[in-house]
């Protein structure tokens, strides 16, 4: 479900009390020297009745931590484990990070306020607990263009530098620091899931399961609860499967702790978009194997979803969650094909010619070399435009494409203006330097316009 921003009344609802105390640890948050503003999200705070508070007041609860108004009275470091490249880790959970506040939005959905950066916990593991300051600006630059392009993900709410230089060993240091919260739709993971059948601890998993349910997908508990979560999960996360390809992006850490339940996108480490279509593309340089490349990212969220499946098989029998679990082919193919014609602004001719019509998109921009971003645009701009591929842009593709109707608002003046919106690494550090060399601000803030009109364009997804 792509969450909308509208305004919506402050609505309080701290139901991860109603888990307990194995759900998480309480913990205090780091005493930063210094809280300097330096991004706060309007546009996502309206939507949970935030956006009236004045800069003091937003530093006082998204740098200092103080409770917000009826409320979680003290942040909660989750507890999970996971499969980190495959391999079964059980001493890790919120290392840096904790969950702060949850409420709901004008349509009822239960949303949380996480951090990243805010201290040690129990989970830290010798870490520091701190986040770097362009650590917070690639999370910024990636979740405003992954909301953009249709992505279900968590938004980045607050920046905050606070003043500490930190020693990092994969960029030069010492880096300056940050802290950020970001809004999600639960960080409950699918290591939670394992995390609670290592332990075998059936009443748990049985009360975990219908908090996911009634609160987060809204629905009523069937006589297996344990495969309709899982059969719900497989749909969102197929859909996000199709839309990272789609999107040209690549996650670059698809490890189950980082899989929400409710198959929205967060967790920003070394993310990248790749140029072309180009399955081999990794986005980590230590991943060496390409496990979770461009072209295996489907791959490995389904194997994701089958860790899921063996942890809930504490409380059900396996039948019905192989049943689930074999619908993930089906949908991730029904879903890039409809976020493919989403994304080119054309409405669906039936699934047999719109296979086809996908089919030689990504022919075309493997073969011709065609950039991502500028192959939709071309496209979606001539289309717009009374089918006027021609010359260069003529191909096989285009010609399929002349038989597809454009929907409603193609006409957007983004697609005439000729500057493609994109998100290249050299992009990403252009905007880092800027900040790091000059404490310039002015060009991120002008690209997250851009990408915010490019979205526009896009018009709202319905997918």
């Amino acid at each position: 479900m792509i969450m909308k921003p509208f305004a919506s009344l402050y609505r309080p609802d701290p139901q991860i009390a109603s888990l307990g105390a194995k759900m998480g640890d309480a913990v205090r948050p780091a005493h930063f020297p210094k809280t300097i503003l330096r991004f706060r999200n309007d546009r996502w705070a309206a939507t949970v009745g935030l956006a009236d508070y004045d800069d003091t007041a937003w530093v006082r609860h998204f740098g200092r931590f103080d409770p917000l108004p009826d409320n979680m009275p003290e942040p909660l470091a989750l507890r999970y484990h996971g499969h980190q490249f495959r391999v079964y880790n059980p001493d890790i959970g919120d290392g840096r990070g904790f969950l702060f506040a949850q409420m709901r939005d004008g349509d009822g959905r239960l949303l949380d306020l996480a951090t990243k950066g805010s201290g040690t916990t129990p989970y830290s593991r010798r870490g520091d607990g701190r986040l770097t300051l362009k650590g917070g600006v690639r999370e910024i630059l990636a979740t405003e263009m992954l909301e953009a392009l249709g992505v279900n993900t968590s938004k980045t709410f607050s920046i905050i530098e606070t003043g500490e230089e930190l020693i990092r060993g994969d960029e030069p240091s010492p880096t300056r620091s940050a802290v950020m919260v970001r809004l999600s739709h639960s960080h409950i993971r699918i290591g939670s899931f394992q995390r609670v059948a290592a332990e075998g601890d059936t009443e748990f998993m049985q009360q975990l399961i219908a908090y996911c349910l009634t609160q987060l997908y809204d629905v009523a508990l069937t006589e297996n609860p344990a495969a309709q979560l899982l059969g719900l999960a497989v749909e969102r996360v197929a859909d996000l499967a199709a839309s990272y390809m789609v999107a040209g992006f690549v996650h670059g850490v698809l490890n189950t702790d980082n899989i929400n339940i409710t198959g929205e996108s967060f967790d920003y480490g070394p993310w990248r978009f790749t140029e072309y279509w180009d399955p081999q593309f990794t986005a980590a340089y230590f991943d060496e194997s390409g496990l979770y490349a461009f072209g295996r990212q489907a791959e490995a969220l389904h194997w994701n979803l089958g860790q899921l499946a063996v942890a809930l098989r504490l409380v059900s029998d396996a039948p019905p969650l192989i049943a689930a679990l074999e619908r993930f082919p089906a949908l991730y193919q029904q879903a890039v094909i409809r976020r493919f014609l989403w994304r080119l602004g054309v409405a669906s001719r039936g699934e047999a010619l719109d296979r086809q019509l996908v089919e030689a998109a990504e022919r075309t921009m493997a073969r011709e070399k065609i950039a991502i971003d500028q192959f939709f645009y071309l496209y979606r701009h001539c289309n717009a435009n009374a089918g006027d591929a021609t010359g260069e842009y003529e191909s096989a593709f285009a010609a399929l494409l002349r038989d597809y109707a454009p929907v409603e608002g193609n006409r957007h003046a983004y697609w005439s203006k000729g500057a493609i919106c994109s998100m290249l690494i050299h992009e990403v550090e252009d905007i880092w330097q800027a900040i790091s060399e000059k404490d310039d601000w002015e060009p991120i803030q002008s690209k997250i316009h851009a990408i915010r009109e490019m979205g526009q364009a896009h018009m709202t997804p319905n997918l």
